[in-house]
Protein backbone atom coordinates (compact mmCIF):
# COMPACT_ATOMS: atom_id res chain seq x y z
CA UNK A 1 0.00 0.00 0.00
CA UNK A 2 3.03 2.52 0.65
CA UNK A 3 3.87 2.44 -2.62
CA UNK A 4 0.22 3.22 -4.32
CA UNK A 5 0.50 6.06 -2.36
CA UNK A 6 4.21 7.24 -3.01
CA UNK A 7 3.11 9.36 -5.76
CA UNK A 8 0.93 11.63 -3.70
CA UNK A 9 3.55 11.90 -1.53
CA UNK A 10 5.94 13.33 -4.16
CA UNK A 11 3.19 15.70 -5.07
CA UNK A 12 3.26 17.21 -1.60
CA UNK A 13 6.52 17.18 -1.64
CA UNK A 14 6.50 18.72 -5.35
CA UNK A 15 4.11 21.55 -3.70
CA UNK A 16 6.11 22.48 -1.23
CA UNK A 17 9.68 22.79 -2.90
CA UNK A 18 7.75 25.35 -5.29
CA UNK A 19 6.53 27.28 -2.61
CA UNK A 20 10.07 27.54 -1.02
CA UNK A 21 11.16 28.29 -5.17
CA UNK A 22 8.52 31.47 -4.74
CA UNK A 23 9.64 32.60 -1.55
CA UNK A 24 13.17 32.62 -2.95
CA UNK A 25 12.64 34.39 -5.82
CA UNK A 26 10.77 37.13 -3.84
CA UNK A 27 13.50 37.32 -1.41
CA UNK A 28 15.60 38.21 -4.35
CA UNK A 29 13.22 41.09 -6.31
CA UNK A 30 12.92 42.74 -2.35
CA UNK A 31 16.70 43.39 -2.40
CA UNK A 32 17.57 46.81 -3.31
CA UNK A 33 19.33 48.29 -5.47
CA UNK A 34 22.86 49.00 -5.42
CA UNK A 35 23.97 52.00 -2.66
CA UNK A 36 25.55 54.45 -5.42
CA UNK A 37 25.32 56.58 -8.44
CA UNK A 38 26.94 54.63 -11.34
CA UNK A 39 26.90 57.35 -14.29
CA UNK A 40 29.25 60.82 -14.17
CA UNK A 41 30.38 63.18 -16.35
CA UNK A 42 34.20 64.42 -17.14
CA UNK A 43 35.29 67.71 -18.64
CA UNK A 44 39.29 68.04 -19.18
CA UNK A 45 41.10 70.89 -20.74
CA UNK A 46 45.01 70.94 -20.82
CA UNK A 47 47.96 70.38 -22.99
CA UNK A 48 49.56 67.70 -25.49
CA UNK A 49 53.00 67.01 -26.98
CA UNK A 50 53.39 64.84 -30.40
CA UNK A 51 56.31 62.80 -29.71
CA UNK A 52 56.74 61.30 -32.65
CA UNK A 53 55.33 61.73 -36.63
CA UNK A 54 56.85 65.10 -37.40
CA UNK A 55 58.67 66.20 -40.06
CA UNK A 56 62.28 67.70 -39.79
CA UNK A 57 62.05 71.16 -39.26
CA UNK A 58 58.74 71.05 -37.67
CA UNK A 59 57.78 71.17 -33.80
CA UNK A 60 55.59 72.13 -31.13
CA UNK A 61 56.17 73.72 -27.92
CA UNK A 62 56.53 70.99 -24.82
CA UNK A 63 53.47 72.31 -23.48
CA UNK A 64 51.31 72.94 -26.33
CA UNK A 65 48.09 74.10 -26.51
CA UNK A 66 45.61 73.15 -26.97
CA UNK A 67 43.67 70.19 -25.55
CA UNK A 68 40.07 69.04 -24.70
CA UNK A 69 38.03 65.62 -24.26
CA UNK A 70 34.43 65.12 -22.80
CA UNK A 71 33.54 62.10 -21.36
CA UNK A 72 30.19 59.61 -20.25
CA UNK A 73 31.70 56.94 -17.88
CA UNK A 74 29.72 53.96 -16.60
CA UNK A 75 30.63 51.71 -13.60
CA UNK A 76 29.51 48.22 -13.50
CA UNK A 77 30.69 48.39 -9.65
CA UNK A 78 33.13 50.26 -7.64
CA UNK A 79 36.36 48.72 -9.11
CA UNK A 80 35.21 48.53 -12.99
CA UNK A 81 33.26 50.48 -15.03
CA UNK A 82 33.38 51.93 -18.92
CA UNK A 83 33.29 55.08 -20.53
CA UNK A 84 33.18 56.72 -24.16
CA UNK A 85 35.00 60.09 -24.63
CA UNK A 86 35.23 62.45 -27.32
CA UNK A 87 38.79 64.40 -28.03
CA UNK A 88 40.08 67.61 -29.39
CA UNK A 89 43.79 68.60 -30.37
CA UNK A 90 45.45 71.36 -31.59
CA UNK A 91 49.03 71.52 -32.77
CA UNK A 92 51.08 74.82 -33.59
CA UNK A 93 54.36 75.58 -34.25
CA UNK A 94 56.90 76.75 -31.17
CA UNK A 95 58.79 79.37 -32.14
CA UNK A 96 61.49 79.82 -34.68
CA UNK A 97 60.29 77.31 -36.51
CA UNK A 98 58.09 76.59 -39.45
CA UNK A 99 54.70 77.46 -39.13
CA UNK A 100 51.86 75.34 -38.94
CA UNK A 101 48.61 74.55 -37.79
CA UNK A 102 46.55 70.98 -37.68
CA UNK A 103 43.89 69.87 -35.48
CA UNK A 104 43.53 65.98 -34.57
CA UNK A 105 39.76 64.62 -33.08
CA UNK A 106 39.29 61.57 -31.44
CA UNK A 107 36.38 58.98 -30.37
CA UNK A 108 37.57 55.98 -27.43
CA UNK A 109 35.95 53.38 -25.82
CA UNK A 110 37.81 52.46 -22.82
CA UNK A 111 37.82 50.02 -19.83
CA UNK A 112 38.12 51.66 -16.18
CA UNK A 113 39.72 50.42 -12.90
CA UNK A 114 39.07 52.39 -9.89
CA UNK A 115 42.77 51.46 -8.49
CA UNK A 116 41.42 53.44 -5.61
CA UNK A 117 38.96 51.07 -4.27
CA UNK A 118 41.35 48.65 -5.13
CA UNK A 119 44.27 49.86 -3.42
CA UNK A 120 42.06 50.60 -0.93
CA UNK A 121 42.50 53.87 -0.38
CA UNK A 122 39.81 54.40 2.18
CA UNK A 123 41.82 53.04 5.00
CA UNK A 124 43.71 56.72 4.61
CA UNK A 125 41.61 58.94 2.65
CA UNK A 126 38.56 59.50 1.73
CA UNK A 127 39.06 62.51 -0.67
CA UNK A 128 41.94 61.15 -3.26
CA UNK A 129 41.05 58.59 -5.65
CA UNK A 130 43.11 56.99 -8.56
CA UNK A 131 41.52 55.92 -12.02
CA UNK A 132 43.53 53.95 -14.93
CA UNK A 133 42.25 54.03 -18.15
CA UNK A 134 42.66 52.26 -21.48
CA UNK A 135 41.27 51.04 -24.63
CA UNK A 136 40.68 51.65 -28.42
CA UNK A 137 39.58 54.33 -31.07
CA UNK A 138 39.57 56.25 -33.95
CA UNK A 139 41.01 59.51 -34.90
CA UNK A 140 40.97 62.01 -37.49
CA UNK A 141 43.49 64.39 -38.29
CA UNK A 142 43.39 67.68 -40.56
CA UNK A 143 45.57 70.58 -41.60
CA UNK A 144 45.39 74.15 -42.64
CA UNK A 145 47.76 74.75 -45.61
CA UNK A 146 48.73 71.03 -45.16
CA UNK A 147 47.52 68.17 -46.99
CA UNK A 148 44.13 68.03 -48.53
CA UNK A 149 41.63 65.62 -47.33
CA UNK A 150 41.60 63.81 -44.24
CA UNK A 151 43.52 61.25 -42.49
CA UNK A 152 42.16 58.59 -40.74
CA UNK A 153 43.79 56.24 -38.08
CA UNK A 154 43.45 53.80 -35.55
CA UNK A 155 44.48 54.33 -31.80
CA UNK A 156 45.38 53.12 -28.45
CA UNK A 157 45.17 54.90 -25.49
CA UNK A 158 46.30 54.71 -21.91
CA UNK A 159 46.18 57.00 -19.14
CA UNK A 160 46.07 57.82 -15.51
CA UNK A 161 43.45 60.24 -13.61
CA UNK A 162 44.16 61.25 -10.11
CA UNK A 163 40.72 62.55 -8.20
CA UNK A 164 39.92 65.23 -5.42
CA UNK A 165 36.64 64.81 -3.96
CA UNK A 166 35.10 68.32 -4.07
CA UNK A 167 31.48 66.91 -2.53
CA UNK A 168 29.46 63.83 -3.29
CA UNK A 169 28.65 65.62 -6.82
CA UNK A 170 31.91 66.82 -7.98
CA UNK A 171 35.69 65.96 -8.27
CA UNK A 172 38.37 67.82 -9.19
CA UNK A 173 40.67 65.80 -11.63
CA UNK A 174 44.37 65.63 -13.47
CA UNK A 175 44.61 63.23 -15.84
CA UNK A 176 48.10 62.08 -17.86
CA UNK A 177 47.71 59.73 -21.04
CA UNK A 178 50.05 58.08 -23.74
CA UNK A 179 48.34 57.28 -27.34
CA UNK A 180 49.96 55.69 -30.41
CA UNK A 181 48.67 55.92 -33.54
CA UNK A 182 48.65 53.19 -36.28
CA UNK A 183 48.45 53.26 -40.33
CA UNK A 184 48.79 57.08 -39.98
CA UNK A 185 49.42 58.98 -43.78
CA UNK A 186 50.97 62.28 -42.92
CA UNK A 187 52.39 64.00 -39.45
CA UNK A 188 51.09 65.82 -37.14
CA UNK A 189 52.18 68.77 -39.03
CA UNK A 190 50.20 68.58 -41.82
CA UNK A 191 53.70 68.28 -44.39
CA UNK A 192 55.73 65.02 -44.59
CA UNK A 193 54.38 61.87 -44.79
CA UNK A 194 55.00 59.77 -42.01
CA UNK A 195 55.99 56.16 -41.92
CA UNK A 196 54.14 53.24 -43.42
CA UNK A 197 54.91 50.76 -40.15
CA UNK A 198 51.73 49.65 -38.49
CA UNK A 199 52.56 52.03 -35.51
CA UNK A 200 53.76 55.52 -36.06
CA UNK A 201 52.69 58.84 -34.34
CA UNK A 202 52.70 58.83 -30.62
CA UNK A 203 51.25 62.07 -28.27
CA UNK A 204 51.43 62.65 -24.80
CA UNK A 205 48.21 64.74 -23.07
CA UNK A 206 47.96 65.92 -19.53
CA UNK A 207 44.97 68.42 -18.67
CA UNK A 208 42.67 69.35 -15.70
CA UNK A 209 39.12 69.32 -15.30
CA UNK A 210 36.04 67.97 -13.02
CA UNK A 211 34.02 64.86 -13.09
CA UNK A 212 30.07 65.72 -12.10
CA UNK A 213 28.62 62.65 -10.47
CA UNK A 214 24.65 61.66 -11.47
CA UNK A 215 21.97 59.97 -9.65
CA UNK A 216 20.23 59.98 -6.50
CA UNK A 217 22.59 58.29 -4.14
CA UNK A 218 24.63 60.08 -1.53
CA UNK A 219 27.92 58.58 -2.87
CA UNK A 220 29.54 57.63 -6.24
CA UNK A 221 30.99 54.18 -7.36
CA UNK A 222 34.37 55.65 -7.15
CA UNK A 223 33.92 56.95 -3.28
CA UNK A 224 31.68 54.15 -2.10
CA UNK A 225 33.01 51.52 -0.08
CA UNK A 226 32.08 49.24 2.93
CA UNK A 227 33.42 50.18 5.86
CA UNK A 228 33.97 48.06 8.63
CA UNK A 229 30.71 49.35 10.53
CA UNK A 230 29.20 47.91 6.99
CA UNK A 231 30.98 44.70 7.69
CA UNK A 232 30.28 44.29 11.59
CA UNK A 233 26.42 44.89 10.28
CA UNK A 234 26.47 42.40 7.27
CA UNK A 235 27.71 39.54 10.05
CA UNK A 236 25.08 40.13 12.53
CA UNK A 237 22.85 39.68 9.88
CA UNK A 238 23.99 36.66 8.96
CA UNK A 239 23.71 35.11 12.19
CA UNK A 240 20.28 36.96 12.80
CA UNK A 241 19.18 34.99 9.49
CA UNK A 242 20.97 32.20 10.04
CA UNK A 243 19.27 31.04 13.17
CA UNK A 244 15.80 31.78 11.54
CA UNK A 245 14.33 27.95 10.89
CA UNK A 246 12.36 28.76 7.31
CA UNK A 247 10.95 25.85 6.81
CA UNK A 248 9.78 25.04 11.26
CA UNK A 249 11.46 21.91 11.44
CA UNK A 250 13.79 22.72 14.77
CA UNK A 251 17.18 23.20 12.84
CA UNK A 252 18.30 26.47 12.15
CA UNK A 253 18.62 27.21 8.37
CA UNK A 254 22.37 27.79 8.75
CA UNK A 255 22.68 24.42 9.56
CA UNK A 256 19.96 23.30 8.17
CA UNK A 257 20.75 21.01 4.29
CA UNK A 258 17.38 20.60 3.76
CA UNK A 259 15.62 24.33 3.69
CA UNK A 260 12.20 23.16 2.07
CA UNK A 261 11.66 19.84 4.32
CA UNK A 262 7.27 19.24 4.19
CA UNK A 263 5.72 20.07 7.65
CA UNK A 264 5.69 17.29 10.19
CA UNK A 265 8.53 15.68 8.86
CA UNK A 266 11.06 14.04 10.87
CA UNK A 267 14.23 14.89 10.30
CA UNK A 268 18.03 14.56 11.83
CA UNK A 269 20.31 17.03 13.01
CA UNK A 270 21.08 18.36 9.63
CA UNK A 271 17.70 18.93 9.10
CA UNK A 272 17.36 15.92 6.28
CA UNK A 273 14.15 14.27 6.48
CA UNK A 274 14.63 10.65 7.99
CA UNK A 275 13.92 7.99 5.16
CA UNK A 276 14.96 4.85 6.48
CA UNK A 277 13.66 2.25 3.80
CA UNK A 278 14.98 4.59 0.99
CA UNK A 279 11.70 4.85 -1.35
CA UNK A 280 11.88 8.88 -1.48
CA UNK A 281 9.44 9.40 0.95
CA UNK A 282 9.82 10.71 4.18
CA UNK A 283 9.16 7.83 7.26
CA UNK A 284 6.34 10.12 8.91
CA UNK A 285 5.16 12.13 5.76
CA UNK A 286 4.34 8.04 4.36
CA UNK A 287 3.11 6.47 8.15
CA UNK A 288 0.31 10.36 7.77
CA UNK A 289 -0.81 8.91 4.21
CA UNK A 290 -0.99 5.30 5.18
CA UNK A 291 -3.22 6.74 8.17
CA UNK A 292 -5.18 8.83 6.40
CA UNK A 293 -6.11 6.92 3.13
CA UNK A 294 -6.00 3.21 4.50
CA UNK A 295 -5.53 -0.35 3.44
CA UNK A 296 -8.83 0.01 1.74
CA UNK A 297 -8.08 2.86 -1.21
CA UNK A 298 -8.57 1.11 -4.39
CA UNK A 299 -6.18 2.03 -7.79
CA UNK A 300 -9.25 3.71 -9.00
CA UNK A 301 -9.50 5.98 -6.11
CA UNK A 302 -5.78 6.72 -5.80
CA UNK A 303 -5.61 7.67 -9.39
CA UNK A 304 -8.82 9.85 -9.69
CA UNK A 305 -7.57 11.59 -6.90
CA UNK A 306 -3.96 12.32 -8.27
CA UNK A 307 -5.91 13.51 -11.33
CA UNK A 308 -8.02 15.83 -9.88
CA UNK A 309 -4.82 17.55 -8.51
CA UNK A 310 -2.90 17.82 -11.63
CA UNK A 311 -6.05 19.07 -13.44
CA UNK A 312 -6.79 21.28 -10.33
CA UNK A 313 -2.99 23.23 -10.36
CA UNK A 314 -1.90 22.03 -7.77
CA UNK A 315 1.32 20.66 -9.67
CA UNK A 316 3.21 23.49 -11.65
CA UNK A 317 6.57 24.05 -12.64
CA UNK A 318 8.02 28.06 -12.30
CA UNK A 319 10.27 29.99 -14.17
CA UNK A 320 11.66 33.51 -13.60
CA UNK A 321 11.54 36.45 -15.17
CA UNK A 322 11.65 36.72 -19.11
CA UNK A 323 13.16 32.92 -18.84
CA UNK A 324 11.84 29.67 -20.30
CA UNK A 325 14.21 27.88 -18.35
CA UNK A 326 12.08 26.14 -15.23
CA UNK A 327 13.87 26.86 -11.63
CA UNK A 328 15.94 23.87 -10.16
CA UNK A 329 13.34 23.27 -7.22
CA UNK A 330 10.20 23.28 -9.53
CA UNK A 331 11.31 20.65 -11.32
CA UNK A 332 10.00 18.10 -8.93
CA UNK A 333 6.72 18.97 -10.35
CA UNK A 334 7.86 16.78 -13.35
CA UNK A 335 8.98 14.19 -11.41
CA UNK A 336 5.87 13.93 -9.72
CA UNK A 337 3.92 13.82 -13.46
CA UNK A 338 6.47 11.23 -15.27
CA UNK A 339 5.92 9.07 -12.06
CA UNK A 340 1.93 9.13 -12.79
CA UNK A 341 2.13 9.02 -16.53
CA UNK A 342 4.31 5.77 -16.08
CA UNK A 343 2.51 3.88 -13.38
CA UNK A 344 -0.54 5.20 -16.35
CA UNK A 345 0.52 4.06 -19.51
CA UNK A 346 -2.91 4.78 -20.94
CA UNK A 347 -3.02 8.43 -20.13
CA UNK A 348 -2.16 11.41 -21.73
CA UNK A 349 -0.75 14.88 -20.53
CA UNK A 350 -1.42 18.26 -21.68
CA UNK A 351 1.49 20.76 -20.80
CA UNK A 352 -0.03 24.31 -20.81
CA UNK A 353 2.56 27.39 -20.23
CA UNK A 354 1.67 30.58 -19.35
CA UNK A 355 3.31 34.48 -18.77
CA UNK A 356 2.57 37.47 -16.63
CA UNK A 357 1.08 40.88 -18.31
CA UNK A 358 4.99 42.97 -18.36
CA UNK A 359 5.82 43.27 -21.92
CA UNK A 360 4.18 42.89 -25.32
CA UNK A 361 1.65 40.29 -25.17
CA UNK A 362 2.53 38.74 -28.47
CA UNK A 363 6.01 38.20 -26.98
CA UNK A 364 3.90 36.75 -23.96
CA UNK A 365 2.42 34.37 -26.03
CA UNK A 366 5.40 32.93 -27.45
CA UNK A 367 7.13 33.13 -24.10
CA UNK A 368 4.79 30.91 -22.59
CA UNK A 369 4.99 28.31 -25.82
CA UNK A 370 8.56 28.08 -25.39
CA UNK A 371 8.13 27.37 -21.32
CA UNK A 372 5.44 24.66 -22.12
CA UNK A 373 7.70 23.50 -25.07
CA UNK A 374 10.78 23.43 -22.85
CA UNK A 375 9.09 21.07 -19.91
CA UNK A 376 7.89 18.55 -23.01
CA UNK A 377 11.36 18.22 -23.52
CA UNK A 378 12.51 17.33 -19.91
CA UNK A 379 9.29 15.04 -19.85
CA UNK A 380 10.46 13.16 -23.35
CA UNK A 381 13.97 13.24 -21.55
CA UNK A 382 12.50 11.43 -18.48
CA UNK A 383 11.12 8.91 -20.63
CA UNK A 384 7.60 9.98 -21.73
CA UNK A 385 6.52 9.37 -25.27
CA UNK A 386 6.00 12.51 -27.11
CA UNK A 387 3.00 10.79 -28.44
CA UNK A 388 1.58 11.07 -25.14
CA UNK A 389 2.07 15.14 -24.47
CA UNK A 390 0.78 18.11 -26.35
CA UNK A 391 1.63 21.93 -25.57
CA UNK A 392 -0.24 24.85 -25.51
CA UNK A 393 0.57 28.38 -24.93
CA UNK A 394 -1.75 30.00 -23.45
CA UNK A 395 0.03 33.36 -23.48
CA UNK A 396 -0.39 35.66 -20.03
CA UNK A 397 -2.31 34.98 -17.08
CA UNK A 398 -4.44 38.14 -15.71
CA UNK A 399 -5.70 36.58 -12.59
CA UNK A 400 -3.04 38.50 -10.45
CA UNK A 401 -1.95 41.95 -9.99
CA UNK A 402 0.82 43.00 -12.19
CA UNK A 403 2.14 45.37 -10.07
CA UNK A 404 3.27 42.92 -7.42
CA UNK A 405 6.53 40.81 -8.01
CA UNK A 406 5.62 38.35 -5.70
CA UNK A 407 2.42 37.52 -7.63
CA UNK A 408 3.60 37.61 -11.11
CA UNK A 409 6.25 34.99 -9.56
CA UNK A 410 3.15 33.09 -9.15
CA UNK A 411 1.91 32.70 -12.61
CA UNK A 412 4.98 32.22 -14.72
CA UNK A 413 4.21 28.89 -14.73
CA UNK A 414 3.89 25.23 -16.86
CA UNK A 415 1.09 23.28 -15.23
CA UNK A 416 -0.57 20.12 -16.38
CA UNK A 417 -4.04 18.42 -17.47
CA UNK A 418 -4.00 14.29 -17.46
CA UNK A 419 -6.55 12.53 -20.19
Amino acid sequence: MKKKFASISLLLLSFAASAQDVSTTSVKSSIEKDPFDKWSIELNGGVNKPLRAMTAGYSTATLNLFHADLGARYMFNPKFGLKLDFGYDKFQERDNTAPFETTLLRTSLQGVINLGRTLNFETWTNTIGLLAHGGFGVSQLSADNGFNGKDYMGHGILGLTAQVKLGNSVALTGDLSGLVYGRQNYNFDGKGLARTGALDGVTLNASIGLTFYLGKNEKHADWYSKDKYDALDERLTLVETGILDSDNDGVADLYDLESNTPAGATVNTKGQSIDKNQNGVPDSLETYLDNKYGQNTTNNATNSTVEELINGGYVNVYFDFNSSKPTNTSLSGVDFLVKYLKNNPSKSAEVLGYADEIGNSSYNQQLSQKRAEAVKSVLINAGIDASRLTVKGNGEDASVNKNSQEARQIVRRVTFRVK
